[in-house]
């Protein structure tokens, strides 16, 4: 249901867009997480469906930002100042958290492949 693009091979400083196609029904809640070869799947942003409540983790707080196409029913995330410490495999989640799961895990039930972005020094 979900299918995640935009990835690539950066440079620090570019920026990227990452997009997400969503098909079926609207959700309560959007995140986008990455994960690091050995390391956990970390969150690193998200938001409700209108928009209205966002969150981002810190080391991205100012450089990225999660937004969502209605009409289309994508999911974006564009971000800026690239680091080396983002190069990560990134995806995308749709589904319905609660107030203290929006930034967790268990607070998607559906999940994108996945899309690589690798930010060269």
């Amino acid at each position: 249901q979900l299918q995640a693009s935009g990835g690539g091979l950066v440079q620090a400083g570019d920026s990227l867009r990452l997009t997400c196609v969503a098909s079926g029904r609207t959700f309560g809640g959007y995140a986008w997480f990455r994960q690091t070869p050995g390391k956990e799947r970390e969150f690193v942003a998200a938001a409700n469906w209108r928009g209205s409540r966002k969150y981002y983790t810190d080391s991205v707080k100012g450089r990225f930002s999660i937004f969502r196409d209605n009409l289309k029913n994508t999911l974006h995330l564009e971000m800026h100042t690239l680091k080396p410490e983002d190069t990560a495999v990134y995806y995308c989640a749709a589904g319905d958290p609660v107030t203290t799961t929006f930034t967790a895990s268990e607070g998607y039930k559906y999940w994108g492949q996945g899309t690589q972005v690798t930010v060269s020094s």
